[in-house]
């Protein structure tokens, strides 16, 4: 009995070693075998069948995952645009840094005019097939480029290492905008090109994509929307860019002032209005123009800051006059987002009571450009200004596209017309006949005229027979600093007789 037990002892232990043994023969396979597959990936990147075949049970699953091809679901390598698959700038400039520097060749920069229209009218994933569209289109088209990339939602960059000609870059433009049809619905799209030499226009990576945009945003603006960079331009945008980050130190410092032009009243030549107009005398910029810089802090978000100095300069100056026998209106150019801003209506009111003024001591300007922009926002938003007793007037009046329509509901007591209307007035019939009409209109519903920009004699003696309130303009008085117009006041309001 013992004896059995021993063997079956024997048995059992030798069936232990035997398996032991055998896992470590297997596992010393797989190991051989991973690293002849790993070399096998390494030189050829794929598996064969065979390859597949000789794989060990345990290794087929693995295996069949590594031979399957790249599935579309795949996360999109960070260098690569997800949608379209085409390089992201990320990876547009990966690819274009070992190749520097690149003294030749040509950067085209593609922008895709008003495609948020095709999302807000179509829905996004509409959107997203017209891109896939598209991107295929420009490949198709570009075989010749080294590199094409997506560099956002709208734009899409080719550089090519020979230059393109114009008559390459209308083609382009051409192909470009044939309709693509996307679920049965023709698109037609509209490309703005603008176009970097590189043999001309070298430098770092950043620089000249830099200077493509700068052509691509010229392109917007010119007749076929095609546009090449020209030299000096970057110096225009480093200006710009001056002038936006110099704008709270120029604040702090005074360099902006405010001049006060008048407006004659035509009843009895007297001054009672005049119309402030910024400047800003920079110590680093020289002067710069308020049609410079306005635009440029309104796109920056910067303008409230500026409005907000100009209404509590204003106001403190007003005050002052008024105290000293001053007793004059001052009209304040605002921007439609200057008007329909809540906060700043408010700080002008508030302003307005500490300083012990009545309303009507400030007139607001708005172009009529703006107001058309927004008609039920703008009606709105000047009627609070107008109930609350300042005036109301459209500057440069006649420029817009839907006065005569619209005029009648707006709540205003002024018109000024542009001195647009002024061209041509001593030599062409029709240009009086044209003022005629406007100043009709005007007196028509009720509203007061002013004429801007009259600069001669001659111009102010055919306009003085017609209805016209008041005029400005440098033949009667330039604009003049509040020192300057405290000196002229007598000069410019003599004794009646």
């Amino acid at each position: 009995m013992l004896a059995n037990i021993d063997w079956l002892v024997v048995i059992l232990i030798a069936v232990v070693i035997a398996s032991i043994m055998f896992r470590y023969w297997h596992r010393q396979t797989q190991k051989r075998y991973l690293a002849d597959i790993v070399n096998k990936l390494s030189k050829d990147g794929q598996l064969s069948h065979d390859d597949l075949d000789k794989a060990p049970q345990a290794l087929q699953p693995l295996l069949q995952q590594l031979a399957r091809p790249s599935s579309t679901d795949a996360p999109t390598p960070l260098t690569h645009d997800k949608l379209t698959g085409l390089l992201n700038r990320v990876g547009l400039k990966q690819n274009l840094t070992p190749l520097m520097p690149i003294t030749h060749g040509c950067i085209i920069l593609l922008d895709i005019y008003r495609f948020r229209y095709v999302n807000d009218l179509f829905g996004f994933h509409f959107g997203d097939k017209l891109l896939i569209a598209l991107s295929e289109r420009l490949r198709q088209m570009s075989q010749s480029a080294k590199l094409i990339a997506r560099m956002n939602q709208d734009e899409f960059l080719l550089f090519d290492v020979s230059p393109w000609s114009e008559e390459q870059l209308a083609k382009l433009q051409q192909q470009l905008q044939t309709p693509i049809i996307i679920e049965q619905t023709p698109i037609s799209l509209h490309c703005q090109i603008g176009y970097l030499d590189l043999s001309l226009h070298h430098g770092d990576v950043s620089q000249m994509l830099r200077r493509a945009d700068l052509a691509v945003n010229r392109a917007k603006e010119s007749r076929n929307r095609i546009a090449q960079y020209q030299y000096g331009e970057d110096a225009a945008q480093h200006r710009q860019l001056n002038i936006i980050n110099r704008l709270p130190k120029a604040l702090a410092q005074n360099e902006l002032y405010l001049v006060y032009q008048p407006k004659v009243n035509l009843s009895d030549n007297s001054v009672t209005h005049v119309e402030a107009l910024i400047r800003w005398q920079s110590d680093a910029l020289g002067k710069v123009a308020p049609s410079e810089f306005i635009p440029l802090l309104e796109c920056a978000g910067m303008i409230e800051l500026v409005t907000m100095w100009v209404l509590e300069t204003v106001v403190t100056q007003q005050a002052y006059w008024r105290q000293n026998g001053m007793n004059l209106q001052v009209a304040i150019n605002l921007s439609i987002d200057d008007i329909d801003n809540r906060s700043l209506r408010d700080s002008l009111f508030a302003l307005l009571d500490d300083n012990k003024l009545p309303a009507d001591v400030i007139a607001l300007e708005v172009t009529e450009s703006q107001i058309m922009h927004d008609m039920p926002s703008a009606v709105s938003a000047l009627e609070c200004f107008r109930q609350a007793g300042l005036n109301i007037a459209v500057d440069d009046f006649g420029t817009g596209h839907s006065s005569i329509a619209y005029l009648k509901h707006l709540p205003i007591d002024e018109v000024k017309i542009d001195k647009a209307f002024l061209d041509g007035l001593i030599d062409e019939p029709q240009a009086l006949h044209v003022l005629q009409s406007a100043v009709n209109l005007a007196k028509g519903l009720g509203l007061g005229v002013v004429v801007e920009g009259v600069e001669t004699a001659e111009q102010f003696e055919v306009i003085s027979a017609l209805a016209i309130d008041k005029v400005q303009g440098d033949f009667f008085a330039s604009p003049m600093t509040a020192a300057e117009l405290e000196m002229n006041w007598k000069a410019l309001n003599p004794p009646s007789n």
